[in-house]
């Protein structure tokens, strides 16, 4: 049966994981919470932050889980740890501040992409891999994917393609996939987003559009027919 289990708060909350100064090992605390509840402790560290702790009842031993950062968990912490190894319950004030101090220590889950490239008129895949080895000399991993749809037009139009540095992903707007878009200017927006994914510039916020960039964004051979029929098309 078990007998508690707590999770992490909002990941969204989370910058990127860093580095956790433990102030105990594996062993010792092993030892700690045998002690302290007077039972045979088998403890399991995890990365899982769904499950910061859990604590099962097994025969005469308590199977415990806890998220590796309680390797530096304070004396209150380790009590309240200990509460519920022996009885099952108890109040949790300072585990549940332990979380939330240390909460930037906790890696955040990727979120799963679902990559789409297939288009009814652009194949996203073939576009990339052409530039890929025309200009980046196949090194450019971030996978390219048609974005989502919007009903609003405001929205459809102001953002043609994004990079977002976090997630490693390059996103097409689904609004050129049509008849009336050039296959050059398909492979413009392609390739700006795929110079942000190869020189790790952007987020999935904002835009960032260095001098090099630039310089390096007018090597696209159909960069000046490209702006031309953008603005064209802005115009219309």
């Amino acid at each position: 049966m078990k007998l508690y289990n707590i999770s992490m708060p909002d990941s969204r909350q989370c910058p990127d994981q860093m580095d956790l100064p433990f102030h105990c090992d594996e062993s010792f605390l092993k030892s700690h919470l045998e002690k302290a509840a007077g039972r045979n402790v088998l403890l399991t560290l995890t990365e899982n932050s769904t499950s910061m702790i859990s604590v099962r009842a097994s025969g005469g031993s308590a199977l415990v889980r806890l998220h590796r950062i309680f390797l530096s968990a304070d004396r209150d912490v380790l009590d309240e740890i200990t509460e519920f190894i022996k009885k099952g319950k108890g109040s949790t004030p300072h585990i549940r501040r332990f979380i939330r101090d240390n909460v930037k220590y906790i890696a955040k889950k990727p979120r799963r992409v679902k990559v789409r490239t297939g288009g009814r008129f652009h194949d996203l895949r073939v576009i990339y891999d052409s530039l890929n080895d025309a200009y980046f000399n196949g090194e450019v991993s971030a996978p390219v994917t048609w974005g989502s749809k919007s009903a609003r037009r405001s929205v459809r139009r102001r953002i043609l393609g994004s990079y977002c540095k976090d997630e490693k992903v390059i996103r097409i707007n689904p609004v050129l996939d049509s008849g009336k878009v050039p296959r050059y200017y398909m492979e413009y927006v392609v390739y700006h987003e795929m110079l942000h994914a190869h020189m790790d510039a952007g987020t999935c916020e904002g835009r960032v559009h260095s001098n090099e960039f630039k310089r390096r964004e007018r090597m696209f051979r159909h960069f000046q027919k490209a702006l031309s029929w953008e603005k064209d098309w802005s115009g219309r």
